[in-house]
């Protein structure tokens, strides 16, 4: 048992796990981040637009792309994810190739990102608890980006990119190696789904 879990824990250390799983969570991410941008002008064009993800009451993509909080830069945030994903593809899929780029290209990465994962969870919050409708791309992309946040994160404490002290990075080292952060996230997006069917029950059926 215990060599299965070194096999498992050599593999979760490997590159082509760690940028795979980017590489497909960014292709999530920007697949969700066109229709929404594909949504968002159809809305432009027409405020009463049904879309095709608009179930009901609280699963709704119309309800959340005509809030305030879905261009809270003056123009519809799916864009940033257009944007966003194609950079983080191009860093997995270089990395892939053999590529390292410098320490303090991948910290820049971490905080942008970071900051992206934060915007992420605001926008989720908000459509849970302000606007009261829920979108299942904007979902994806929580869902994606979370992925992405996690396995960058897992890279730049592996390979020592965040410059932190060297006990605190050798706690991070320990705790990748026990696969916390695995544990970490399974338990976090549980804890999402569980928050969504708590706070609206049934009415998710319609």
């Amino acid at each position: 048992m215990s060599d299965v879990l070194e096999r498992v824990h050599r593999f979760r250390q490997t590159n082509g796990w760690l940028f795979g799983t980017m590489i497909f969570s960014a292709c999530l991410s920007l697949l969700a981040s066109f229709v929404l941008s594909v949504d968002a002008i159809e809305l432009a064009r027409d405020p009463s637009a049904n879309l095709a993800c608009n179930i009901n009451q609280v699963i709704s993509c119309g309800t959340v792309g005509a809030s305030w909080q879905a261009s809270l830069l003056g123009f519809p945030n799916a864009f940033l994810g257009l944007i966003a994903e194609p950079v983080v593809i191009t860093i997995a899929v270089a990395s892939l190739a053999g590529v390292k780029f410098p320490r303090g290209f991948m910290l820049a990465a971490q905080v942008v990102y970071t900051i992206g994962f934060v915007f992420a969870y605001w926008l989720f919050f908000q459509a849970m608890y302000v606007i009261g409708a829920l979108c299942p791309w904007c979902l994806l992309v929580t869902l994606s980006t979370t992925l992405v946040f996690v396995t960058l994160t897992h890279v730049n404490l592996r390979d020592g990119n965040l410059f932190l002290p060297p006990r605190a990075q050798q706690a991070a080292l320990s705790a990748l190696r026990l696969g916390v952060d695995a544990f970490v996230v399974v338990a976090w997006l549980l804890g999402l789904t569980v928050l969504i069917i708590s706070h609206y029950g049934t009415a998710l059926l319609g």
